[in-house]
């Protein structure tokens, strides 16, 4: 929708920055991000910003020397790590003689050009459409612009750029509504697996900290995984194995800092994996200097999206980065406790080598094991329905069969049994729910 930062082109970065508080990294991971965009990086200008101007949000001066870097670079656009306003964004253009496009827009193009699904296209379309909308402008004047001012096409009339904000408010409207219905259908699979109490586990972390790689070592998948920003942003999810049964995984889009505020309200569907989750696996870069501020950006994000209060597991990743790190689980001290969130545990892996990923899995098993009910039933040839219904919700580990019946091992949740125990047939398992633990909810203190 948006043609912002096409492939090849070469871009001139500008990094604002107040007075005084100069930061590198800002720098870095805009750079990540343009070649993220398919841009060739042809030079990075450092704009000190005391007071915003109201027109070209840098003064009159440094406009200047962008322009000057331009043409020297060769510049086909010129990218901000700020958000513009639509006034800032057209000055700038013109003063330049190129494209100019924000940060926002940047990460837009981004995930325009990530996005597979049919519902992540519909996302970022919607999330294009209202970050264009603002910046629509069209330089018609006189008659040319007002239909129905001329011969033949008399009345009330309406000016082009008002049939063009009409038109995309239409098409907004459209998206939205396609929208809602893939997130009801989202929403039904979310309560099909909540009726059969599979635990649900949400990876999140900052973008490019290894989750799709971490997702693909867990269950066994094939999710697209690389070493660039936003990879992945469509939601996955997967059934994967762990010392208490099944755990359903969802890979999720990698947060960032400043994450644009469109894309917030645009990307229900992958944030509510993360909303809904019993647990989250918070995946950091354990190579990443900055890992530590990362945490706090994620955190940040979490709870702009109400997810803030779902306990945590921090993983850190890409151990086979760092000169004799080996996996290891530390467990949560008391009073070591982080501001405004859980005492989390920490394991430290690599996902790329498979080293201490079983630290994680019994992690995982050790918070959902209360939920988990064991046994032995022996069905007789007549009870069919009930046989298949436990095939169904996958809680057979292990069958045989002679003369008396099928004789099944078996492995579920509690609520699950307690469920097929309402069904014809179902009293069989009243046994096993005997000797059921008490309290099989989650417990965020177990570790």
């Amino acid at each position: 929708m948006i043609d912002s930062a096409r492939k090849g082109e070469n871009a001139l970065l500008v990094q604002p920055y107040p007075l005084g508080r100069q930061d590198s990294s800002l720098l870095e991971e805009f750079t990540e991000l343009a070649r993220s965009a398919g841009a060739t990086v042809v030079g990075t200008i450092a704009a000190r910003i005391e007071r915003p101007s109201a027109s070209h949000y840098i003064g009159s001066g440094k406009v200047e020397e962008v322009l000057a870097a331009c043409e020297a670079t060769g510049a086909d656009v010129v990218l901000f790590n700020h958000t513009l306003s639509p006034v800032q964004e057209r000055n700038l253009a013109k003063a330049l003689d190129r494209r100019v496009v924000d940060r926002t827009g940047l990460i837009l193009d981004i995930f325009a050009q990530r996005a597979v699904s049919h519902e992540g296209k519909l996302q970022v379309e919607l999330a294009q459409l209202k970050h264009l909308s603002a910046r629509l402008v069209r330089a018609h004047s006189g008659l040319d612009s007002q239909r129905g001012g001329s011969i033949g096409l008399r009345g009330p009339g309406e000016t082009r750029l008002e049939t063009d904000r009409r038109l995309l408010q239409k098409r907004r409207e459209q998206l939205e509504a396609r929208l809602d219905k893939v997130e009801v259908q989202r929403t039904q699979m979310r309560r099909a697996r909540m009726r059969n109490a599979i635990p649900r586990v949400a990876l999140v972390g900052y973008t490019n900290a290894g989750k799709s790689t971490l997702f693909n070592a867990l269950t066994g998948s094939g999710v697209y995984a690389a070493d660039k920003l936003f990879a992945t942003l469509d939601p996955t999810v997967r059934r994967m194995e762990s010392p208490a049964g099944p755990i359903a995984l969802s890979d999720t889009v990698g947060f960032v800092r400043d994450l644009p505020h469109e894309l917030v309200a645009a990307f229900r569907s992958t944030l509510s994996e993360a909303r809904d989750a019993d647990l989250l696996v918070h995946v950091i870069d354990a190579a990443d200097e900055l890992r530590d501020e990362r945490i706090g950006q994620v955190d940040s994000v979490l709870s702009e999206i109400g997810a803030s209060d779902i306990p945590q597991i921090l993983v850190f990743n890409k151990i086979d980065r760092i000169e004799g790190a080996v996996p290891r689980r530390d467990q949560p001290a008391g009073a070591a406790s982080e501001p405004g969130s859980h005492l989390r545990e920490r394991i430290w892996l690599s996902a790329m080598s498979g080293a201490g990923l079983d630290l994680l899995r019994e992690s995982l098993g050790g918070r959902f094991r209360d939920r988990q009910i064991s046994g032995d039933l022996v069905l007789a040839p007549n009870q069919g329905r009930l046989r298949a219904r436990l095939h169904a919700v996958g809680a057979v580990r292990s069958e045989s069969a002679d003369e008396a019946g099928w004789h099944l091992q078996l492995e579920m949740p509690v609520a699950t049994a307690e469920r097929l125990a309402t069904e014809p047939g179902g009293h069989l398992l009243h046994g096993l729910l005997l000797v059921a633990p008490s309290a099989p909810t989650y417990n965020p203190d177990i570790q």
